[in-house]
């Protein structure tokens, strides 16, 4: 095992949960786009969750008014 691998291991074993869940979904991003493939597929997939957590915010009369004359 390589000294950089030794040392990712050894941050990530004292990082907190969400700290891990990023790093892997950054080092898959970083695949990805390496073997040719931009990642879109992925972004597509999460975008009802998107969808669903703006809706809190979006989803409103004021939004509503603010954007009816665009």
């Amino acid at each position: 095992m390589s000294p950089i691998t030794k040392s990712l291991i050894e941050e990530l074993e004292h990082a907190p949960e969400s700290v891990q869940r990023e790093v892997l979904a950054f080092l898959r991003h970083l695949r990805a786009r390496g073997a040719g493939n931009d990642g879109s597929e992925d972004v597509h997939a999460l975008l009802p969750l998107a969808e669903s957590a703006w809706a809190v915010d979006w989803d409103t009369p004021e939004e509503d008014e603010a954007w009816r004359n665009l």
